[in-house]
């Protein structure tokens, strides 16, 4: 039983990081009603940015490059709506569709092109992890599960406690009628994209502490930001933190009867499957987040 306790425990730490990812794709897709192929490279663009300010001639801890690596990932995002998404908005969506693809590979690239396309570490000093009741968590995970709850008790007091709050919800109920009653879509849209941007460069900087940065890191967890949305119901934030919680302890608790080469499987097998049979999600709603 405590393999399998230890495993939850790993789905939990993991679907916190998930979760991040998550909310901030299914904001946008709330408010604009498209798919943003490229908030996965938000991600990677975090957890590389934070690793140049660790490096010379910065050579600043990981808390203290996170700082500038935040917003200039929030930079990018504002980027991506002035630049692509905005004049494009009120067209075709598949011409939006082909755009954030075409803006995904432009970024991925971008990273290559920098970076290089080896695997990258924060070169961390191993620590030993604290044991409780047969159960191992290292000091490094309880910083990331503490800073992922920190940032999502952020998002519920601005959702639930602000009027950019209520404004929020209301352009995701109906963008023209909240137009009307004198909400400012262009505010709406800067928060969103901001939101969206750190949340997302957060995600990759907690995820790359534990494990690596690599070009790839940010379709990859595109993916699982997807399935963490569609099981939760796109547009829906608490839906989307409950699917990523779900998706990180499915992908560890899997790998106690699955290869662990094939943890990626079960992102994918539950985007055919809610497609197939929910495809509004478990906690699918009409209009935006709530």
């Amino acid at each position: 039983m405590e393999y399998y306790a230890q495993l939850l425990l790993n789905g939990i730490i993991a679907g916190s990081i998930y979760a991040l990812f998550a909310v901030g794709l299914t904001m946008v897709y709330g408010v604009f009603r498209f798919i943003n192929f490229a908030h996965g490279e938000l991600i990677a663009w975090g957890a590389y940015i934070a690793f140049f300010f660790t490096r010379s001639p910065f050579s600043l801890p990981i808390y203290l490059a996170a700082l500038p690596a935040l917003a200039i990932a929030a930079v990018i995002g504002l980027a991506q709506d002035r630049f692509v998404y905005r004049k494009l908005r009120h067209g075709n969506r598949i011409t939006l569709l082909i755009a954030s693809i075409g803006l995904s590979y432009f970024l991925r690239n971008g990273i290559r092109l920098i970076w290089g396309s080896d695997l990258q570490t924060y070169g961390l000093a191993p620590v030993r992890g604290f044991f409780f009741a047969g159960l191992s968590i290292t000091p490094t995970q309880i910083a990331m599960t503490a800073a992922a709850i920190f940032f999502l008790g952020i998002l519920y007091f601005i959702l639930t406690r602000t009027l950019l709050g209520k404004c929020l919800r209301a352009v995701a109920d109906n963008m023209t009628l909240a137009q009307v009653m004198g909400i400012s879509i262009e505010k709406v849209s800067v928060t969103v994209w901001l939101l969206a941007a750190v949340f997302s460069a957060v995600g990759g900087i907690l995820l790359a502490v534990d494990t690596n940065l690599e070009p790839l890191m940010g379709l990859t967890n595109l993916v699982k930001a997807f399935a963490a949305v569609l099981l939760g119901g796109a547009g829906n934030v608490w839906g989307a933190l409950l699917g990523g919680l779900f998706i990180g302890i499915a992908e560890n608790i899997g790998v106690a009867f699955i290869s662990p080469g094939y943890k990626d499987f079960i992102s994918f097998a539950l985007i055919v499957l809610m497609l197939l049979f929910r495809p509004r999600g478990i906690f699918g709603i009409i209009g935006g987040f709530r």
